[in-house]
């Protein structure tokens, strides 16, 4: 049975619910895990909120350097996590080592915690009156993180989170919650103390309970746009403060002065990497001009033909694509490859046809590829999640900017040029919080922050980076005078002669 991890010790659920975690590369059920009821969440919170005190006074430069011990067990023991998350996820281990890295660059981040929180000072700002800041620890904060990147979502959140003085509880998802265990006794190896991380296995019980606790100051989330949307909108209603990341439908824009071969070779691993459960996977190509969309379906249609689809690990020549999730989510995306063919779409590559090297009850859907895809068709307007990739064809430029600031989800697109007016125009004036030129996943950098726009995000701020810092933190402004050290307190000399009833001002 999968524990949760409390109070830096594991700890079995007494709730006797518990749900299957399967191996999605055989379809066999691998383990149980057990679930928290929502009198074992509240107890976590208690946990974080006594540890809270004595860790928020701890300097940053000693936070700090729990996070650099942290970071050096995390590259010691990268492969064996890998493995966990392969195993669990169905990704190929390459893949889970990228990322595990990405989420690696935001533990370097915050490493670097002493500079980022440090605020700001002015003096002068009256006669004889300073102003500073101080960049404030919130308290018990959360995460709440997805299935597809059970170690790189909740590394972009809990080492700024903890860095910053904060204790912190993980929900991890229920369909993989191993590695999140794994991290967390790193954690503890890197010497940090009891009841700052924990890390709670559950489903909505769970989620509900860390939404409406009143002593969890914030929570943050990446997940589907539903639930997003739910996590915002109940935590506002409890006085949290929320950062909610949604869904997508990423378009990468294809000019036609691009390099085809190039393009054809970022899309295959913007579409197809890690069976398409990227919230950052291209999952729309917009052909500008019917060679550049000819092109596209006839060099896509070639490389899909030499795509090795298997196991993601325990193979001794790796696999490019793994499985789905789980059973469910595979009959999920095939109901959209159905759906796609009913509403005229042409299905030049059927992923629902798959043949693999060695029989399995895995949850495998191959590269599936749909041309002449329209703007009313559901395969364009919804997520999927999955291995397909649509062409949509159009006439211009401004056509294809259009199509892509008409969509409600605005997390990430690219464009494909030689043209660096184009690519210009298209960075100022497309709607979408990330943007790649040449650059098919944009993800940025940990020292700059994650985040898309419209129902792609709920909340302000994004996440890592410094909107990271700002998420975890609470700024508190101090305004100091003192009088001066020869004059008497209470005489005319002194700071204040008498009171005032007008709008305080500086002189």
């Amino acid at each position: 049975m999968i524990s949760s991890f409390i109070n830096n010790q594991y700890v079995e659920s007494q709730s006797e619910r518990h749900l299957p975690v399967y191996d999605p590369a055989t379809g066999e059920v691998q383990n149980q895990v057990g679930l928290c009821s929502k009198q074992e969440v509240e107890q976590a919170i208690t946990i974080a909120q006594e540890a809270l005190d004595s860790w928020a006074k701890i300097t940053p430069l000693n936070r700090a350097r729990v996070m650099f011990k942290f970071k050096t067990l995390l590259e010691q023991n990268r492969d064996e996590l890998a493995n966990i998350i392969s195993r669990e996820h169905g990704k190929v281990f390459s893949d889970a080592l990228g990322e595990i890295t990405r989420g690696l660059e935001v533990v370097e981040f915050a490493c670097g915690i002493p500079h980022l929180q440090k605020g700001e000072h002015s003096l002068n700002v009256g006669t004889g009156v300073d102003s500073h800041s101080q960049m404030m620890p919130l308290g018990v904060v959360a995460g709440i993180s997805p299935f597809n990147f059970p170690v790189m979502v909740p590394m972009w959140m809990f080492p700024i989170a903890i860095a910053t003085g904060n204790t912190f509880i993980l929900k991890p998802s229920e369909k993989n919650p191993s590695a999140p265990l794994f991290i967390a006794d790193l954690l503890k190896q890197a010497g940090l103390p009891d009841g700052v991380f924990n890390v709670v296995q559950g489903d909505k019980e769970a989620v509900d309970t860390l939404l409406q606790d009143p002593r969890v100051e914030a929570v943050s989330f990446v997940g589907s746009t539903p639930i997003a949307e739910y996590i915002y909108s109940e935590g506002a209603k409890y006085g949290k403060r929320v950062q909610a990341l949604g869904g997508a439908k990423n378009h990468m824009v294809v000019m036609p002065d691009a390099d085809i071969d190039g393009a054809v070779n970022a899309l295959m691993g913007a579409a197809y990497g890690a069976a398409g459960e990227r919230c950052m996977a291209i999952s729309v190509a917009v052909a500008v001009g019917d060679e550049t969309g000819d092109a596209l379906a006839r060099h896509l249609q070639d490389k899909l033909a030499t795509l090795k689809v298997g196991p993601g690990y325990g193979q001794e020549i790796e696999n490019d694509m793994g499985p789905l999730i789980t059973k469910e989510h595979k009959q999920k995306v095939c109901g959209y490859i159905q759906k796609g063919q009913e509403e005229g779409a042409a299905l030049l590559v059927d992923g629902r046809e798959l043949e693999l090297a060695q029989s399995s009850d895995g949850f495998f859907v191959g590269g599936t590829l749909f041309d002449q895809v329209t703007t009313d068709m559901t395969v364009y307007q919804e997520e999927i999640f999955g291995p397909v990739l649509c062409i949509v064809r159009v006439n211009t430029y401004q056509e294809a900017l259009q199509i892509i600031n008409d969509h409600e989800y605005g997390n990430g697109t690219a464009i494909f040029t030689a043209d660096g007016d184009t690519a210009r125009d298209f960075s100022a004036n497309v709607h979408i919080g990330m943007v790649g030129v040449n650059v098919p996943i944009p993800v940025p950098m940990a020292f700059h922050s994650f985040g898309g726009w419209k129902r792609s995000l709920f909340g302000p701020l994004h996440m890592h980076g410094p909107d990271g810092v700002r998420f975890f933190t609470r700024m508190k402004t101090i305004t100091i005078r003192w009088p001066e050290s020869d004059v008497k307190v209470g005489s005319k000399d002194s700071i204040q002669t008498q009171a005032e009833f007008v709008m305080p001002t500086m002189k």
